[in-house]
């Protein structure tokens, strides 16, 4: 029926349950130094349940993240390291491709801690320059803001790589970016992406995005999270995961009832963020294929 790229799930809270170790800001970044091979190890699970894409572990390593800790001046090595784990399995899927994955300046969900323009792009250039080399297309994740989506793309065009602009909405009301923007606000300036999304947001809040988002003419998707609500204590200076706690009814047939329901909606691109592991994506690549869809 439809062609369908099957996106990963979360890697950072995948990462961090298996190694069970006591979560630190540094989330996913602090797990792959840790423990060498894990982040490798989650991107073949994934692409063992189906997916077509790996999202690279490198969402949380910037600059201003790795401050005052003893990996300040190891930014470009973490950053390739996380690109070669991701290579690595991807090596092994035929039709696998890499997404570099970019995350927000600072912290998720913080609009008002995103720099102007001119200081954002100059920061998201470097991340997607070295980003690059080892991606199929960059993919810009948990963008919050119209300026933060303005900053990233522009920054990360200049790879000459497809870019993919994943937004981010509120969860009450998914017409909003978390910025308190109209999501449609947004569009006019995401015209020379090759994709755009809906990303780290309640799977409730996706359904009235996606209406927005088809205005775009791009191809389009999403990938919720699984988290209870996004926390006061997430919000504040260099917050852990620990406080953010996982829905208990979002089983892999709950979430893939959702997906489903926007692939009905048009979406052609589709996957899971934090808390959504191998076993969800396992379940929607087995809905998609008994629905006669391909997966690319």
């Amino acid at each position: 029926m439809t062609e369908i790229t099957l996106l990963d799930g979360g890697m950072g809270q995948e990462l961090v349950h298996r190694a069970g170790d006591k979560a630190t800001p540094l989330w996913g970044t602090q797990v792959m130094v840790d423990h060498p091979g894990m982040v490798e190890t989650v991107h073949r699970d994934y692409f063992a349940a189906g997916a077509t894409i790996a999202t690279s572990n490198t969402y949380a390593i910037f600059r201003d993240r790795l401050d005052d800790t003893p990996y300040e001046s190891r930014f470009a090595e973490l950053n390739d390291a996380a690109m070669a784990e991701a290579k690595a399995a991807a090596a092994d899927f035929d039709g696998a491709r890499v997404a570099g994955a970019i995350g927000p300046i600072k912290a998720s969900y913080r609009p008002d801690l995103h720099p102007d323009y001119d200081e954002a792009v100059k920061i998201y250039r470097e991340k997607a320059q070295m980003t690059a080399p080892m991606s199929d297309l960059i993919l810009c994740e948990t963008v919050v803001s119209v300026s933060h989506a303005r900053s990233i793309l522009d920054a990360s065009l200049e790879t000459g790589l497809p870019v993919w602009v994943a937004l981010s909405v509120d969860d009450q009301d998914g017409t909003r970016l978390r910025s308190g923007e109209p999501l449609a606000d947004v569009l006019p300036y995401i015209g020379k992406a090759s994709a755009v999304l809906i990303n780290c947001s309640a799977p409730e809040a996706i359904k009235p995005s996606l209406d927005i988002l088809k205005a775009a003419g791009l191809p389009f998707g999403a990938y919720a999270n699984g988290f209870e609500k996004i926390t006061k204590e997430f919000l504040e200076d260099k917050p852990t995961v620990d406080a953010l706690s996982a829905r208990r009814d979002l089983t892999p047939a709950a979430y893939a009832d959702h997906v489903m329901g926007w692939i009905d909606q048009g979406a052609t691109i589709v996957g899971g963020c934090c808390e959504v592991g191998p076993a969800h994506i396992k379940e929607i690549a087995e809905r998609l294929r008994a629905a006669g869809h391909t997966i690319v």
